[in-house]
């Protein structure tokens, strides 16, 4: 730990200080939470119009001053109230690439009290109609290309397509914001996240959540600049190459930018390495957080020095641990940025972040996701729920105004995933050593793709509906680039014969394609179950014989 460290962190959150903490009752239990805090979305986008003239959004050839993005949402949100009837707790469901459109529809939805529903752009036809269903929008604002995968389908609500039709929405006034009242706790934003029960499950994110979560990156990004004893840039840009269905696009994009006045610059279509180097030297970006496979193809990629890349000064990613190398890497190709590094852990379900490895830590343990932050408290608990001591692994828990109201429209399985005190069960393994939260990723049920969670169940289930499949377990294997590539192994009906082509097409059908598994292994003999017939995944990855025998 830097020796300044205790130092600069008591003088921030002490009394006094600009992220003071202070207790307060939060949804019935008693929390840290920051004692200066906006008290909705509203409030830090009309706090937002001090930076006036300043860019907000560089997406395309398209530039929307924090002036111009205003005058935008406050129209939108007033005919979404008067013409399309969205008011207080109504959704507005958003099924977009990152365009400009996504984000004023967003802050619209949210200034009415409303809450906006991020769908994953990636999805196909079937995933798309079942979260619609679910959310149960009021209105749908979505770009050309996925609408054009409902076409066949008749909606059940009004649909707004982003290239001919969004001037409908700007045809307001130009009014002031709107002036329902929100409070802390209402929900703002449902993002749907892949669970271990199959299909996506709705995360509600209230606006106190979400600004909890401005407080948690407000305050690492002051404490980066104390210990590096070096001011902040003076014309701070952020390249944002996650979608806004996620929370690393959305609120640790879109929301963060606005609340501190920073250029966010967005890119749209797959990741592709060139662009993102032009657009760091064209924009001089000072910040980025590739996610998953996103920084390796950057580093290694051969023209890479090429670009002028001399203006970040702090890179951040999440999601697993990132290899040395891999950092030193990353390190070398932005000099600059050199002990500003950054890893963290957290969940849509904890409002994207609860721990944060840095600076000199990232260096003498990489392997670890960091401290807890201000307001987040962790513990390692057992199956029974009691509280491990250091250096013993169970399961990874959070407490703190971030945590997420529940999953929407599920109450049993918020009631399992909030344990009492509100502390959110993760799912994760870990310890914990010297402060630092150490994950045990392998003990993950779900699959990490780059920066996708895939649900192995929900896969299984497509798999166990073709005609020819006896049984089927998915499973995830390790990728150089990934992190992780998606393995089907399966068992066919005795007297057929599928082929591998043909079950990626039954996969990719009804799942988005990288859910579709690029490994497969077709077997005779039944898969590995135990005493109470569960599947045995750890032996399907270690290719051992079941301890099993049917009649145990």
């Amino acid at each position: 730990m830097h020796h300044k460290l205790p130092q600069i962190e008591g003088s921030l959150c002490g009394p006094g200080g600009p992220f003071e903490l202070v207790e307060e009752f939060v949804l019935g239990e008693r929390l840290r939470v920051f004692r200066h805090r906006a008290s909705s979305l509203r409030n830090l986008l009309e706090a937002s119009a001090a930076f006036g003239s300043r860019e907000y959004i560089v997406c395309g050839d398209r530039r929307l001053t924090y002036a111009d993005h205003l005058r935008a949402v406050a129209s939108v949100a007033q005919t979404l109230q008067q013409r399309y009837g969205v008011g207080k707790g109504d959704r507005v469901g958003i099924l977009a690439a990152n365009h400009p459109e996504w984000i004023v529809t967003f802050w619209a939805a949210v200034s009415l009290g409303a809450v906006a529903v991020g769908l994953n752009g990636w999805w196909v036809t079937d995933e798309i109609l079942y979260a619609l269903e679910d959310a149960a929008p009021k209105v749908l604002v979505a770009d050309r290309r996925r609408l054009s995968r409902l076409e066949r389908t008749r909606l059940p609500i009004p649909s707004i397509e982003i290239e001919s039709e969004f001037d409908i929405l700007l045809a307001g006034d130009q009014a002031a914001l709107p002036r329902t009242a929100i409070g802390e706790d209402d929900p703002a934003c449902i993002l749907y996240t892949s669970g271990t029960t199959g299909r996506p499950k709705g995360v509600v994110n209230s606006h106190r959540n979400i600004l909890a979560l401005v407080g948690i990156q407000s305050f690492h990004g002051l404490r980066a600049f104390l210990i590096r004893e070096q001011p902040p840039p003076s014309s701070p840009a952020m390249l944002v190459t996650s979608p806004l269905f996620h929370v690393s696009g959305l609120y640790a994009g879109a929301v963060i930018c606005l609340a501190t006045g920073i250029k966010s610059v967005w890119m749209q279509g797959r990741f592709d390495p060139v662009r993102a180097m032009r657009l760091i030297q064209a924009e001089r970006v000072t910040n980025w957080g590739p996610m998953g496979t996103v920084a390796y193809r950057f580093v290694n990629h051969p023209e890479v020095g090429q670009f002028d890349l001399s203006s970040v000064t702090g890179f951040g990613s999440g999601g697993a641990p990132m290899a040395s190398d891999l950092q030193e890497r990353l390190c070398r190709v932005f000099p600059a940025a050199r002990g500003s590094s950054a890893l963290g852990y957290g969940l849509t379900e904890c409002t994207a972040l609860a721990t944060l490895n840095f600076g000199e830590e990232v260096l003498r343990m990489p392997w670890s996701a960091g401290r807890s932050l201000p307001t987040v408290e962790v513990e390692i608990r057992d199956p029974s729920g009691r509280h491990l001591p250091e250096g013993e692994e169970g399961e990874i828990c959070i407490r703190g105004p971030t945590v997420m109201l529940g999953y929407w429209r599920r109450p049993v399985e918020t009631q399992q995933a909030i344990a009492s005190g509100r502390w959110l069960r993760t799912g994760d393994i870990g310890r914990i050593e010297e402060g630092h939260l150490i994950i045990n990723s392998r003990a993950r049920d779900l699959i990490l793709r780059g920066a996708e969670n895939i649900s192995p169940q929900e896969i299984e289930s497509r798999l166990l509906e073709h005609p020819q499949i006896e049984e089927a377990a998915v499973i995830g294997v390790d990728h150089e680039e990934l992190g992780q590539e998606v393995k089907a192994v399966v068992v066919p009906k005795s007297d057929t014969a599928p082929d591998v082509r043909g079950l990626q097409a039954w996969v990719a059908e009804k799942l988005a394609y990288y859910k579709v598994p690029a490994h497969w292994e077709i077997r005779r003999a039944p898969l590995p179950r135990n005493a109470v017939g569960k599947i045995m995944k750890h032996l399907l990855r270690e290719g051992a014989r079941s301890p099993f025998t049917e009649d145990e």
